[in-house]
């Protein structure tokens, strides 16, 4: 023994030189613990139903628990800012979605302090779903050509519905009209389930909203479909025209959700959520499910979804800019 260490210093020394180890590790991504889920929306919601499908077949392949929490608020740019923010771990994921990634962040402005390509890394596109004009069974409108004969001749005199000013929905409704030369009055709802609720019971003539939402009215014929914002016809919907046939070209929208993590999130956990995504998403089951909303899986992973992103703030900034709708 060495001058000056007593056989109790020793002691003391060799049982922190094996207690130190035992401390330093941690079991590896994903054993920590369960993966929290953030979807920017209430609970409830068609998109939130979704997610949830999409979580159970993730947590099935990744063996650990994916637990959704319902983050809504500011346009669903609440809940995604705060998985901007929370460590890049692997432990905090975020239903991505074009409503805050794209609107939100040009609505808001700087009160959104959070980047969506930068401060992301985007790893799924996990489900896309086209908007239509809706309309009550019962009112003579038939088609988009007669929406647009009706709106000429009563300027001002019909009112459409969404979810809210600044949803996907309000700014398909206001590229259609401007590109048709037509004016209408909107009324802007918290939600689309309201919307529906109201032109069913007559209290508003039509709506715009997601294929993914409307499908079951549509199928039961409680709502009518003029047309969708997707470039080609929808097989189990093949009847239902889109705008680009009807001679609108570039009313082509898509409304998509996608998975994400906060940046510098670690490359092999990404890649090896994205495996997961990927084979959640050729699931049998989970095909079912998205074929009975109408909803389609999403075919982007990784660097492809992170450009996507990138491409779609950068193609639809100028065109929320322009439509002159505001959060204020």
């Amino acid at each position: 023994m060495s001058p000056g260490i007593t056989r109790r210093g020793a002691g003391t020394l060799l049982a922190g030189a094996l207690a130190t180890p035992a401390i330093a590790q941690t079991p590896p991504w994903p054993q920590a613990g369960p993966i929290r889920f953030i979807v920017p929306f209430g609970s409830g919601g068609t998109t939130d139903i979704i997610a949830r499908i999409v979580a159970a077949e993730m947590s099935r392949r990744l063996g650990q628990s994916m637990v959704v929490e319902n983050r809504p608020g500011a346009g669903a740019t609440l809940g995604t800012g705060q998985v901007a923010r929370a460590a890049p771990d692997g432990y905090t994921l975020v239903l991505s979605v074009i409503s805050a990634m794209v609107v939100g962040k040009v609505l808001y402005g700087p009160r959104v302090t959070w980047d969506p390509d930068a401060d992301f890394a985007h790893i799924a596109m996990l489900m896309s779903t086209p908007y239509l004009w809706l309309v009550r069974p019962d009112l003579p409108i038939r088609s988009v050509a007669d929406l647009v004969t009706e709106a000429k001749r009563r300027p001002d005199g019909l009112t459409y519905g969404t979810s809210g000013i600044g949803s996907m929905p309000h700014l398909t409704a206001v590229r259609f009209c401007r590109a048709a030369g037509i004016s209408m009055q909107h009324a802007p709802y918290r939600g689309a389930a309201q919307v529906a609720t109201d032109v069913m019971s007559g209290t508003l003539p039509l709506m715009v909203d997601s294929l993914t939402a409307a499908s079951s009215n549509i199928r039961s014929g409680a709502l009518r479909p003029l047309a969708h914002s997707w470039p080609e016809r929808i097989p189990d919907f093949p009847d239902i025209p889109t705008f680009r046939e009807l001679g609108y070209p570039d009313l082509v929208v898509d409304g998509w959700s996608g998975l994400a993590a906060p940046a510098r999130t670690p490359r092999p956990i990404v890649e090896k959520l994205a495996e997961a995504a990927r084979d959640s998403l050729a699931s049998p089951d989970l095909l079912r499910r998205y074929k009975d909303t109408a909803t389609a899986p999403g075919r982007l992973f990784l660097d492809d979804a992170q450009r996507y992103v990138r491409e779609e703030l950068a193609a639809w900034t100028p065109i929320i800019q322009a439509s002159g709708a505001s959060v204020d």
